[in-house]
C-alpha cells in the first residue's frame, strides 16, 4: 500500500551578517569540483549509450 505525503514541514535558522571563512569558500571549491566530475561522468554515458 503506497504511503501518501500530505504535508510537508520544512524548518531552517539563517544567521545574517554573518561572513563566510576560508573553511566554507574551500568547501564550497570542493563541491564545485565534485559537481563538475560527476557531470563530466554523465556525459561520457550518454555518449556511450549514443554509440551503441
Amino acid at each position: 500500500m503506497p504511503i501518501e505525503i500530505k504535508e510537508l514541514h520544512i524548518k531552517i535558522n539563517v544567521n545574517e551578517g554573518s561572513k563566510p571563512n576560508a573553511s566554507a569558500s574551500a568547501q564550497k571549491s570542493k563541491e564545485t569540483d565534485a559537481v563538475a566530475e560527476c557531470v563530466e561522468q554523465v556525459m561520457k554515458i550518454i555518449e556511450r549509450k549514443k554509440e551503441r
